[in-house]
């Protein structure tokens, strides 16, 4: 490991910022009044650029050739509220009509391609109808997660009663736009030891920090550091898409850290943190000062108590290798999981066309039974038994037999014995905020990592994100909820990293997470924990339903199958502050056939 991605070599290295376009043009020139030189080191060779060379461009549409301008539709075509992908030639925009104004922008959400104009506009943003990420209409900037990249924007005219697009031919191909960043202006301020801002993780929380920080012109060090061997990658697809490699799962590229200098520590594990001095204490007995930093590391899963737990072949599903290597193992064998949890149920679902045979052990009588509710999971369970999947319910494995040190059969206390080639364990996981003990740090009893509204722990200048904290959820009048989901360390990361940079920016995004088994996915918005009731609308046997989760007469929570976009809509209206009440709930399943959703915030609110 070189470069940005090992311990920072103590060489005096000077980098101009890259100033966020609306500041450029007073900043970008040197006291003599000539364009200043870039110099980077990397792995020891020094390179020199001009701003010149890599102008920032405030004009997308500097080069002619890769301009494209058509008459996309009438006026009067599109009412106000109304989307419609439109095709330019070489590509397609989605076009917008709110409050009497027309706007252009990318018509795929950059996180997983899905199409937006079947999303929700709402209040100046469009909400993507698979997993929630909202973008401003009129900036293209993305304003929810998940997903890192904001949408491109394409100039809008009328003539002669006919709306024009002039747009970008690239951006229409690439359909995302990655935000101004700024860069380190100077590392010779640091030595070997010193950063401005230290990111203990490199999950989606952490990177969304760092990127965060460098958009809003943050231009001193930053450092991220890592127990995983690997950059920031799409944690979700280890259980959903197990046989991806490394590079095809990363969030950025290595050279994206390189640009905007985001520096990363693989394979470096922090041991303690002394937060009276500000220095973070690696394990190979490294030290790290610090000036602002985040806590992000996430959380350990959860390993089996019983015994023969150490044999050869059983998985916990950390990182990319774990998921190569169950998939290689199992396919055509025998497999065992352990843990009808997310983790568990999607690695079944992934495994069932590979292996011989998959059985699933769980302690609970339905999957998911906590969280979606006993008629939900049972028609997910039948989902699954119809896909070859055996399942033991209400029961534990009581030990895990070998034969020449390789796993042959695991035990359960029903006194059933499976064989199995491989085991993967889903039972769950628990904060990785060992290290924190004696910190200092307000750790509540479950290990988690308290922090306010604001990601701000009980120590001025930390800041924790993530899988590993509690905060206030705003829709659910302020309670300290831990939410272990994807889009909720996005917002996490970038709430923190705002923060750090003094903006009394407080957290009020609503939860959103998926979940995609045999080719089908649960959407769910809100936080249902405590739910006393499930209204559901559809069919179960079909997998096409929607289910409102009910506390009193209050909805906290809705997921659907097939029925989109309705938890995109619930969760704008839940964003907006609005409560929907079960009564409403009850008269929409009782009346409505067609999955007309007006009544929940009327056409074009």
């Amino acid at each position: 490991m070189g470069g940005c991605f090992s311990k920072p070599k103590p060489v005096e290295v000077k980098i101009e910022v890259v100033i966020p376009e609306k500041e450029r043009s007073k900043e970008e020139m040197s006291p003599n009044g000539k364009a200043s030189p870039l110099i980077y080191k990397v792995n020891g060779t020094a390179r020199h650029y001009h701003l010149e060379e890599h102008p920032i461009a405030s004009n997308p549409y500097h080069n002619p050739k890769d301009v494209v301008e058509a008459s996309v539709c009438h006026v009067k075509d599109l009412e106000n509220g109304q989307m419609r992908e439109v095709d330019l030639g070489c590509g397609k925009a989605l076009l917008i009509k709110e409050s009497g104004e027309f706007h252009a922008v990318g018509h795929k959400c950059p996180h997983y391609g899905a199409p937006l104009v079947k999303g929700v506009l709402s209040k100046g943003r469009v909400r993507c109808p698979w997993h929630g990420a909202c973008f401003n209409i009129g900036t293209g900037d993305i304003e929810d997660f998940p997903g890192l990249d904001s949408l491109p924007r394409f100039q809008v005219k009328i003539e002669k009663e006919k709306v024009y697009i002039r747009a970008s031919k690239q951006a229409l191909q690439t359909q995302r736009r990655t935000k101004m960043m700024a860069k380190c202006i100077s590392l010779s301020n640091y030595n070997l030891s010193s950063t401005n801002v230290l990111i203990i993780g490199a999950g989606a929380a952490g990177l969304v920090c760092a990127e965060t920080l460098r958009q809003e012109g943050f231009s001193d060090r930053i450092v991220m550091c890592t127990m995983d061997r690997h950059l920031p990658y799409d944690r979700p697809k280890l259980s959903k898409s197990m046989d991806s490699h490394p590079e095809q799962i990363a969030l950025r590229p290595k050279e994206f850290f390189c640009t905007y200098d985001i520096e990363v520590l693989t394979e470096m594990q922090v041991a303690a943190v002394d937060i009276k001095n500000k220095i973070a204490v690696f394990k190979d007995g490294f030290k790290m000062e610090y000036n602002k930093l985040l806590i992000a590391t996430g959380n350990m899963p959860k390993a089996l108590s019983c015994k023969g737990k150490e044999v050869e072949n059983v998985f916990n599903i950390r990182t990319p290798e774990d998921a190569n290597r169950v998939v290689k193992l199992a396919t055509s064998k025998n497999v065992v999981i352990v843990g009808a949890s997310f983790l568990g149920m999607e690695v079944a679902a992934y495994l069932a066309e590979r292996a011989h045979s998959v059985s699933l052990v769980e302690l609970e009588e339905v999957p998911f039974k906590k969280f979606f509710g006993e008629r939900v999971g049972r028609a997910v369970m039948k989902m699954f038994e119809s896909n070859r999947v055996k399942f033991y319910m209400q029961t534990e494995v009581s030990e895990l037999r070998e034969q020449e040190g390789k796993l042959k059969e695991v035990v359960l206390k029903s006194g059933k014995v499976l064989r199995a080639d491989v085991c993967v364990v889903g039972v769950g996981a628990v904060p990785a905020t060992g290290f924190l003990k004696q910190s200092g740090i307000n750790i509540d009893s479950k290990g988690f990592i308290v922090v306010n509204k604001m990601m701000q722990t009980s120590i001025p200048g930390v800041f924790a994100a993530g899988d590993a904290v509690t905060f206030p959820l705003a829709l659910r009048n302020n309670k300290k909820v831990n939410v272990p989901h994807w889009q909720m360390a996005h917002m996490h990361g970038r709430i923190a990293a705002l923060n750090m940079l003094a903006h009394g920016m407080e957290i009020s995004t609503v939860p959103y997470l998926w979940t995609a088994m045999f080719g089908k996915s649960i959407r769910y918005a809100g936080h249902g924990e405590g739910f006393d009731d499930v209204v559901i609308q559809g069919d179960l046997d079909e997998l096409k339903f929607v289910a409102f989760y009910t506390k009193s007469d209050e909805v906290v929570a809705v997921a659907s199958m097939n029925y989109d976009p309705i938890v995109s809509k619930v969760a704008e209206v839940l964003a907006a502050g609005r409560t929907i009440r079960k009564r409403d709930v009850e008269l929409f399943v009782r009346h409505g056939k067609t999955g007309d959703m007006s009544w929940l915030t009327g056409k074009g609110s």
